[in-house]
């Protein structure tokens, strides 16, 4: 029971915080000179990010994709003169930023991904099956395969999201803040500065989420693997 609360507080107060931070500063701002999209456009520019596009849809968590080189944002974002708009979008654009400077991190992150896609693959297929079913099969070797493949797979999302931190740390405080500071009132920083840690620390709840997945899974491994 205290580790289901435990588990609870873990994984909802941050996503709370989040969401709440997020909202905080969705407010519209009348002096504010551009919106979200006219301030991505202008910092893409200064950039020479000529050919990276900003683009809003709905009901898509805001990311940058590397292969399209987008920016993605929810379409609310874009005119908007809001806070929120302003610096998750400077966020994004902090990993196109990386994404043209080879940023090792980032480029390692994406290396790890590749070569780790077939069984990250094929532990998302034992999960989506469920454990519980693949133990009822009464298979002693299929489920002993299966628990392996789970419990790498939950290590490999947990290194991808630890990996990632540190991407995003960088492209919240290396990248957009100092972009920030420069092009927005000074009274607007902190506030700023919140809504990036949120844009960082997002990945922090997959990482502990992960750990916390990791404990289950090897108890199970340890009860089945070890069996005789």
């Amino acid at each position: 029971m205290i580790y289901i609360f435990f588990l609870l507080i873990i994984y909802y107060l941050p996503t709370l915080w989040v969401k709440f931070t997020l909202s905080k500063y969705d407010y519209e701002i009348q002096n504010m000179p551009y919106t979200g999209l006219e301030f991505g456009k202008i910092i893409l520019k200064e950039k020479n990010l000529n050919d990276v596009e900003i683009k809003g849809e709905k009901n898509i968590p805001d990311h940058y994709n590397l292969k399209t080189k987008s920016v993605v944002v929810e379409k609310d974002r874009l005119n908007k003169k809001s806070l929120t708009s302003i610096t998750v979008i400077c966020h994004e654009i902090g990993h196109a930023i990386q994404h043209k400077e080879n940023y090792e991190p980032l480029v390692n992150e994406q290396k790890v991904k590749k070569a780790t896609k077939w069984i990250s693959s094929v532990g998302s297929m034992i999960f989506f099956i469920g454990i519980p079913s693949i133990i009822a099969s009464g298979s002693l070797p299929l489920i002993r395969i299966c628990l392996i493949i789970a419990f790498l797979t939950v290590i490999i999302n947990m290194l991808i999201h630890l990996m990632t931190l540190n991407v995003e740390f960088d492209a919240s405080f290396k990248k957009a803040m100092p972009i920030i500071k420069n092009k927005i009132p000074k009274e607007y920083h902190k506030a700023c500065k919140s809504i990036l840690k949120v844009c960082a620390f997002t990945y922090l709840v997959g990482a502990m989420t992960s750990f916390l997945n990791l404990r289950n899974i090897w108890l199970i491994v340890r009860l089945y693997l070890f069996k005789r």
